[in-house]
């Protein structure tokens, strides 16, 4: 759809690359683009973009099972079973209801988000244009996508508090997962209603709303230490502005993908801790990608139990299971395989690209953020095809990628004497 005359603003045809990465980057949540969206694409083009985006931020079972209930159909057990998997359930009742919850959600943050920029874009734009403005950057930010209809990305409105905190908020619930916001929203209820029993926050609540907030501090204070001195980002600002933008920065690398600095004229150390920040990513079960909030709490305990000399793994008073710690372990060695090939083989397709700015384009592609230092459009059609496995790797999943690479795993019963190794 992306390649039809009526999808460009010229009405031309278009390049089959150019539609094919912005297809990859908006089913996959990224939010990377080798073309401005906004001039280069009609209303059509834009409204494609912002479907894939929904699409991808739901999730391929989710949208699915949505269109099923839609027209009646009743789910066999196949179709259970998919779900269940999809959800990460432990058994395949109430996953109608699930998605209901999860449908009912989405809209209820998006139409909120329209709202709230509704004030910001109608009094420049105009009812209709403002509109379309206010639904498109909305629908993008719960899905953790990135794409903007403005030339600079978001840096015109760096210092409106309505725009830049709309933004953040929808970027926030929509990467931490639907779990934890039902959780939430479940303690509000009970809250209200003054209900006796109180109830028990689960462990993935626990774990993902504690590292999301300890990344967005730190990640605040460590772009403002860093950029404050830096005239082409934080340094012309005002400190009201300065904290607004060092806020705004520490959450987008949680892969949202929007800017409303220049991205390309940060110091290495500032673009060195962005591209940590996007390799960790958002929660499990949201709309994010990355390496997961929790697969890093589970390697960073594995740490702590080592070096206080424990044998088991423990998070707030629970025991993590082993298999739990191969999987972290294995994400952690996937993604970091993942995004080293993918910087070799850009780095032989465009030597002249500075190694900074290869690794920020692979990581921000892979943990599916969006971030660009400028040179998405400028890179070779090698690259940019590599570029486009990246993100739909860092979408599906690398233990998924590589699990259907290999084929399904054969058990086995056979056991193997145990030996010590020296390690570290």
């Amino acid at each position: 759809m992306l390649m039809m005359p009526f999808s460009t603003s010229d009405g031309s045809w278009n390049s089959p690359i150019v539609a094919l990465f912005t297809s990859t980057s908006a089913v996959c949540v990224t939010g990377l683009s080798v073309v401005d969206p906004g001039t280069y694409f009609s209303f059509w083009g834009q409204f494609f973009i912002a479907l894939l985006a929904q699409i991808g931020g739901l999730g391929y079972m989710t949208t699915t099972t949505f269109l099923i209930l839609l027209i009646g159909r009743r789910f066999d057990l196949r179709q259970k079973v998919a779900i269940q998997q999809a959800l990460d359930r432990p058994g395949m009742s109430g996953s109608t209801q699930i998605i209901r919850s999860i449908i009912a959600t989405t809209l209820f943050f998006e139409i909120t988000g329209v709202l709230l920029l509704l004030p910001a874009f109608v009094p420049e734009y105009g009812w209709n244009q403002g509109l379309w403005l206010a639904i498109f950057h909305s629908v993008n930010a719960w899905n953790n996508a990135g794409f903007s209809l403005f030339k600079d990305n978001l840096i015109g409105y760096q210092n409106s508090g309505l725009v830049v905190f709309t933004i953040s908020g929808l970027i926030i619930f929509g990467g931490i997962g639907y779990q934890v916001i039902l959780d939430l929203y479940l303690w509000l209820r009970d809250r209200i209603v003054r209900k006796t029993s109180a109830i028990v926050f689960s462990l993935d609540f626990k774990v993902a709303t504690s590292t999301t907030l300890i990344l967005l501090v730190l990640g605040t204070v460590a772009f403002l230490c860093i950029e404050i001195r830096n005239p082409q980002t934080f340094g012309d600002l005002s400190f009201t502005n300065q904290l607004l933008s060092a806020w705004f920065q520490s959450v987008t690398p949680r892969t949202a993908g929007f800017n409303t600095i220049d991205i390309g004229k940060m110091t290495d150390a500032g673009l060195f801790i962005t591209i940590a920040l996007m390799f960790i990513g958002a929660s499990p079960g949201g709309t994010g990608g990355g390496m997961k909030t929790t697969t890093l709490r589970v390697l960073t305990s594995c740490t702590q139990a080592i070096l206080q000399g424990k044998e088991e793994v423990l998070l707030y008073e629970r025991k993590i299971a082993v298999s739990l710690i191969l999987k972290a372990v294995g994400v952690l060695v996937g993604s970091i395989t993942t995004v080293i090939m993918a910087t070799i083989l850009i780095s032989l397709t465009d030597p002249k690209l500075e190694f900074i700015q290869i690794l920020f384009e692979v990581v921000s592609a892979f943990a599916t953020v969006g971030l660009s230092t400028g040179i998405t459009g400028t890179v070779s059609t090698g690259a940019k095809l590599i570029l486009i496995v990246t993100m739909y790797i860092g979408r599906v999943g690398v233990l998924l990628f590589m699990s259907a690479m290999l084929g399904d795993p054969r058990p086995t019963r056979v056991h193997y004497p145990e030996e010590n190794l020296l390690v570290g």
